[in-house]
């Protein structure tokens, strides 16, 4: 008998890239790569690589942990995923991260913008809009771990401080600010008056890359001076800081491993987090075709590029392994040592029993690592892998090491309608509040639930309420 030239993996529902309707999807394995395989009875079949790498497309499906609900939803379940975010009750994770966008003005025009942010978008929201925001957030997670301040830019809000007063009143264990570095850059004053907020707060800093040709491509001007004079600002208050890389594939996907040697070199910086290009939004020079970076290529880079993290290090983040990778390295006296690949992945969700333990000679010189019981002695210093392996670290160490000395690396990949999988979108874990008090999906907002795509999404629904969908 004659076999397909493919392994049929399993079978899930995605969307039709061009309508955004429902539709089945075949996960096939061919040719030692990951494609899904949809076809829509208006625009066709489509064939979209997922993943370049089988045995970790595989792997990821052991790092799945049991759901962690909000402590309310936010809509009921009625024209089924994705059509009724948010948060639904057939979503399963709470908001790891919760963006708040005070703005839809931006000092930019990047040619690549999931917001389509501009200097003449939009307004700036009130500050009893970004306070009703605010409170659903709480309202949703009591402590919610992270809340980003974005936009658009929001360091040029008017009320910007009054807004991370607002941020800072509330239980929210961590802040950041989502911004491309121009006000950082240009007012010394500014930044320091962002290091007040600390601890508990950071700068998740846009940085793409070192060379002027790649940057004009990605945000449509030269921002190599700006990128220096807001490190230089950052490092002088040490005010903890993320370096955010938008990858485009033949660009600057090559200075994976430059950016983390750089970042490491920063006092300041707390590590870098990777994100392929969305097809959300405004996408100047981009084919989905030839552009797409998938997880798993990033993931490689790393490992290719990386002076310090090899393949065991960059492992799936158990909230949602399908969409983030994570490696941790710890920093001391100028030594880098990888963390995630002392982890044992068998006993990786058995929860608090299991910590890496760190020990020390009296200079601080050598750190031991090993997995140890929770059963360990009242002055052993242990860090939970369950801890670990989130978002941030909960870090708790006596001594000179803390926060400072911890060096994450994370791959954050947002499904667009190419490679959206149901199945997954389900496990989200990073989220937008949306102006009327909704927690949805990174995902989907930008695919179904911003500006204008509402009124596309009224159209679906119908269709879904006259059983045509």
């Amino acid at each position: 008998m004659p076999n397909r030239p493919y392994l049929f993996y399993e079978l899930t529902n995605s969307i039709c890239s061009t309508c955004l309707r429902k539709v089945e999807a075949k996960v096939v394995i061919e040719n030692e790569k990951v494609y899904m395989i949809k076809h829509c009875f208006t625009h066709g079949r489509e064939r979209v690589l997922i993943s370049t790498d089988v045995e970790y497309y595989k792997r990821c499906r052991d790092f799945i942990k049991p759901s962690e609900m909000p402590y309310r939803w936010n809509t009921p379940v009625k024209y089924g995923c994705p059509y009724d975010c948010g948060l639904c009750p057939d979503h399963e994770q709470h908001s790891c991260l919760t963006l708040l966008e005070v703005t839809e003005r931006c000092n930019l025009k990047c040619p690549i913008c999931y917001a389509e942010s501009s200097p003449v978008k939009g307004k700036f929201r009130s500050l009893e809009e970004i306070e009703f925001m605010l409170d659903a957030i709480v309202k949703n997670e009591r402590e919610p771990d992270i809340v980003q301040i974005s936009g658009g830019e929001p360091t040029i809000h008017p009320h910007f401080f009054d807004i991370l007063d607002m941020a800072k009143e509330r239980p929210i264990k961590h802040i950041m600010v989502n911004t491309n570095g121009l006000r950082i850059a240009n007012d010394k004053e500014f930044a320091r008056r962002l290091a007040s907020y600390a601890p508990g707060f950071e700068i998740y800093l846009q940085f793409d890359s070192f060379d002027p040709e790649s940057l004009i491509e990605l945000r449509g001007v030269d921002l190599t001076d700006v990128r220096k004079k807001a490190i230089d600002h950052l490092n002088e208050f040490n005010l903890s800081t993320t370096l955010v890389v938008t990858l485009k594939k033949g660009l600057n996907d090559h200075e994976v491993g430059e950016i983390i040697q750089y970042g490491l070199k920063q006092p300041c910086v707390r590590g870098v987090t990777f994100q392929p290009i969305q097809a959300a939004g405004r996408l100047e020079d981009f084919d989905p075709a030839t552009d797409r970076l998938t997880l798993s290529e990033v993931r490689q880079m790393i490992i290719d590029q990386s002076e310090v993290f090899n393949k065991e290090d960059i492992i799936p983040v158990p909230c949602h392994p399908d969409c983030l990778a994570m490696g941790y390295a710890l920093k001391m006296n100028g030594n880098v040592t990888p963390l995630t690949g002392m982890i044992d992945p068998d006993i990786l969700l058995e929860g608090e029993r299991n910590t890496i333990v760190f020990e020390q000679d009296e200079n601080i010189q050598k750190m031991i690592f090993k997995l140890f019981s929770l059963n360990h002695s009242p002055d052993s210093s242990a860090l939970s892998l369950k801890d670990l392996l989130c978002c941030l670290p909960k870090v708790s160490m006596p001594g000179q090491i803390g926060y400072d000395n911890v060096f994450r690396v994370i791959i954050m990949q947002f499904l667009d309608a190419y490679q959206f999988d149901i199945r997954s979108v389900k496990r989200s874990c990073v989220h937008i509040a949306h102006p009327d008090g909704r927690i949805i999906p990174f995902d989907t907002y930008n695919l179904f639930y911003r500006d204008e795509k509402e009124e596309m999404l009224k159209k679906i629904r119908a269709e879904v309420e006259m059983g045509r969908v």
